[in-house]
């Protein structure tokens, strides 16, 4: 019988888990390194995705609840090569359009707005309150963090984090593997590999 798998059962997993109930998608069990406790949401622990002893042949259905970017990123990539379906999780207090083009293995958290025309990839987090305008496109495996804004047209590379209520002025271009720092304001263009800070967001 086919399950589906929570990746991930910490604090953002929680968050996904919680959504994912709201959202009546039933979740089996989840993976884990070792089992957690208190377990709020009375899972069954499934064990360990590089368990030599985890069975890949079922044809099981995944949610990725890690908040990390590069181990989210490795996650979603190893489950999508074992040919297993990544859902989307979206609380059902988001505001997304229907015009949205999007991947799999996504989270969109509580109270988030997602306006036409915009692209999300694969392994991407959207979290609470955050706005992505019309026309954005985001790469793998981004977090765009709490109550932040990404006005119409912004590119945000792969791999990227953007932080707590930060703003990305229209147009903008991110790079990948760029950290934003929380309540920065970006109005130019940013360079792979950067951290950015402030406003104006400026290098470090």
């Amino acid at each position: 019988m086919k399950k589906t798998i929570l990746a991930g059962y910490s604090g953002h997993g929680f968050v996904v888990a919680e959504a994912a109930l709201l959202s009546d998608v039933k979740i089996d069990g989840y993976l884990e390194p070792n089992e957690v406790f208190p377990n709020y949401f009375d899972l069954e622990y499934l064990g360990f995705e590089t368990d030599p002893n985890f069975d890949w042949s079922e044809n099981n259905n995944f949610i990725l609840g890690i908040g990390d970017n590069q181990i989210r990123h490795k996650l979603g990539s190893l489950i999508s090569s074992k040919e297993k379906v990544i859902l989307n999780i979206i609380h059902p207090s988001a505001s997304v359009t229907e015009m949205l083009k999007i991947g799999v293995g996504n989270f969109i958290a509580r109270n988030a707005s997602i306006n036409p025309l915009a692209e999300i990839s694969d392994f991407c987090i959207i979290n609470t309150g955050a706005i992505v305008e019309h026309e954005c496109k985001i790469k793998d495996a981004v977090h765009i963090g709490p109550g932040a804004v990404l006005a119409g047209n912004v590119e945000i590379g792969e791999n990227n984090f953007i932080g707590a209520n930060s703003v990305v002025k229209q147009g903008v271009k991110v790079g990948k593997n760029v950290i934003i720092g929380a309540g920065s304001v970006i109005i130019k263009n940013v360079e792979d590999n950067s951290k950015i800070v402030g406003n104006p967001g400026r290098k470090i």
